[in-house]
């Protein structure tokens, strides 16, 4: 059974939801954390600072310091990924995304360890088959950009595989935006890029809509709070031990959506971001760069019932909530989670 005192892996550590979830696991007393990463980039290196663990290792060496040091590793969160949907050298995903996700699951396989890892609702691509994270479809899902085709690649994988970690989760991550995102540049959320348009500019810059029934703006996704994306993650793990407790209903291990179920607006997002600093709302709208415009994702939103019926009910951040505690209590004061 999982205690305080049980020694968890976290990959991808030192990234944007990862040292989230290592802050979330220090605030709920488990402090034997192995932290996995690049831990090579500066800024990343403040995702970091004061969280609680045992020790780092470096990506590429894990598996050979597993070897050596054999620990005693009671849950693994693969959280690491190649997440930049604007990386179209595939053999980069098919190493991080896939290959690496591949060793992480026969290495629990083999020592018992249950497992949740990151998988993307980039898997779902334009949405023809909907947003149901029903293992029906997932062989039929056709993503845009070589980063959903290797999250998709995984999971089609994990559902074939006849050996299996006693428990695991592969989680649909939708729209996440909150604190430690500061390293991700391009690939940060569109709160935090707001948020410094505002202060440099006064306005936000927005793309204008290139397909016919969406108005400029009105572009709509799932957006989620990252600290209710960790609290699901968290709730994985307390569920995995159901396994092993007879007084405990089990839970379906598998593949499930983590969003908030309800999609909206860029417009509505822009309109709390000015709402959390004070300031009239003024936005501007560009053309959407050519090289991404046969790949934007128009509408996203997640089915949540899968998960909602497997007994997770805890209230989530509503787009402006989540907006007001990401602006007010971290981006005005460059502050980490």
């Amino acid at each position: 059974m999982i205690n305080k005192k049980s020694t968890i892996v976290v990959t991808g550590a030192a990234g944007f939801i990862g040292s989230c979830m290592t802050s979330y696991l220090n605030e709920q007393g488990f402090e034997n954390l192995i932290l996995v990463d690049e831990f090579d980039e500066d800024e990343k290196e403040l995702n970091l600072h004061e969280k609680k663990y045992l020790v780092r290792v470096e990506r590429e060496n894990f598996f050979e310091w597993l070897d050596i040091e054999k620990p005693d590793v009671k849950f693994i969160f693969h959280l690491g990924a190649r997440t930049d949907t604007t990386e179209f050298d595939y053999a980069i995903h098919q190493h991080l995304n896939v290959d690496y996700s591949q060793k992480i699951w026969s290495y629990c396989t083999r020592h018992n360890i249950p497992l949740v890892y990151a998988s993307s609702a980039a898997t779902y691509g334009s949405g023809e088959l909907g947003y149901t994270d029903d293992h029906e479809i997932i062989e039929k899902l056709q993503p845009l950009n070589p980063y959903g085709i290797s999250k998709n690649e995984f999971d089609k994988w994990a559902l074939q595989q006849k050996s299996q970690p006693p428990f695991w989760a592969g989680l649909k991550f939708f729209n996440v935006y909150g604190p430690n995102e500061y390293h991700k540049a391009r690939m940060a959320s569109m709160i935090f890029h707001g948020f410094h348009q505002v202060k440099q500019n006064g306005f936000v810059k927005l793309f204008r809509s290139h397909k016919e029934g969406f108005k400029d703006g009105e572009q709509l996704r799932d957006f989620i709070y990252v600290k209710d994306v960790i609290k699901m993650c968290y709730w994985f793990m307390k569920v995995s031990q159901h396994s092993t407790d007879h007084n405990q209903p089990k839970i379906q291990g598998g593949i499930y959506n983590i969003g908030t179920g309800k999609a909206r607006s860029f417009n509505a997002l822009v309109k709390a971001t000015f709402s959390a600093l004070n300031l009239p709302v003024e936005i501007k709208y560009i053309d959407m760069p050519e090289d991404i415009r046969d790949k934007y994702q128009y509408f996203t939103e997640a089915n949540m019932e899968k998960i909602r019926l497997a007994g997770y009910t805890s209230p989530l951040y509503s787009l402006e909530e989540g907006i007001n505690d990401y602006v007010e209590n971290y981006l005005v004061n460059n502050r980490y989670y």
